[in-house]
């Protein structure tokens, strides 16, 4: 652990490492469990996860923990995620607040249940203070659900006559996003654990130009180690925007 450290480039660190956290309910299955219990071991790997994030100086970590996707699935697995949502971060937040760590959430959060939406709101405003890691959760979230929301406030805009259809711009869209409010809105690297080869309507906007490192690892498996190993994949790879290397590197 120590080795894969000393090998990163401070000067290197991604700012914003979003993660789609995947294969909680596979990881449960292959152990002969409930899906229940695969989503209670996850809850212990968004901790080190979140402490290693803050060891190495990222500065945002977005986990998306339930899209709106998610509403479909069966109605006692959704009420008992909702429920180990709230009881999580009640149970966290002493340690967010001494690991100086503020909570930060995107999504529709009036569609989540009242008492997980009052624990959420109590962690707000506890971790409030906080200046180290934002750890932002995607809860009742989409890309496509973040847009559509983003388009709909710039048309009232322009009914109310504030602005132009001809003066909208790709920044005032971004910044009519739920992540607008975040460090750094775009995520330098996305991760994605249990294998699958897509980003499942994650920050559609927001991961244009993210890196993308793919483990075949369950959630519940994904480790200190694992992460340092996929930010010094990150660190491996030319970032070009477009350009080509030798305007780069001239």
């Amino acid at each position: 652990m120590n080795q894969l450290l000393a090998n990163l480039d401070p000067a290197k660190i991604p700012a914003h490492v979003a993660i789609i956290m995947d294969g909680n309910g596979r990881w449960a299955k292959a152990r002969g469990l409930d899906r229940s219990e695969g989503h209670m071991e996850g809850v212990n790997t968004v901790r080190r996860i979140t402490e290693i994030a803050s060891e190495v100086g990222v500065k945002c970590l977005t986990l998306y923990a339930f899209s709106t996707e998610n509403w479909n699935r069966p109605q006692a697995e959704v009420d008992a995620l909702m429920h180990l949502i709230g009881f999580a971060i009640q149970r966290e937040t002493p340690d967010l607040i001494k690991n100086n760590v503020r909570l930060t959430m995107i999504g529709d959060m009036p569609r989540m249940p009242l008492d997980a939406r009052q624990r959420l709101q109590q962690c707000f405003d506890d971790t409030a203070h906080c200046t180290g890691l934002v750890l932002n959760l995607a809860l009742s979230y989409s890309g496509r659900w973040d847009i559509t929301r983003a388009v709909r406030l710039l048309a009232e805009e322009v009914s109310a006559g504030r602005i132009a259809p001809g003066e909208i711009t790709s920044e005032m869209l971004a910044g009519h996003l739920s992540t607008a409010s975040l460090p750094q809105q775009d995520p330098d690297l996305l991760i994605r654990t249990g294998g699958d080869l897509r980003v499942s309507n994650f920050l559609l906007w927001e991961i244009a130009y993210s890196e993308i490192v793919v483990t075949d690892k369950y959630w519940p498996d994904f480790t200190k180690a694992d992460f340092i190993d996929a930010i010094l994949a990150f660190q491996r790879r030319e970032r070009r925007f477009g350009k080509t290397s030798e305007q780069l590197h001239p």
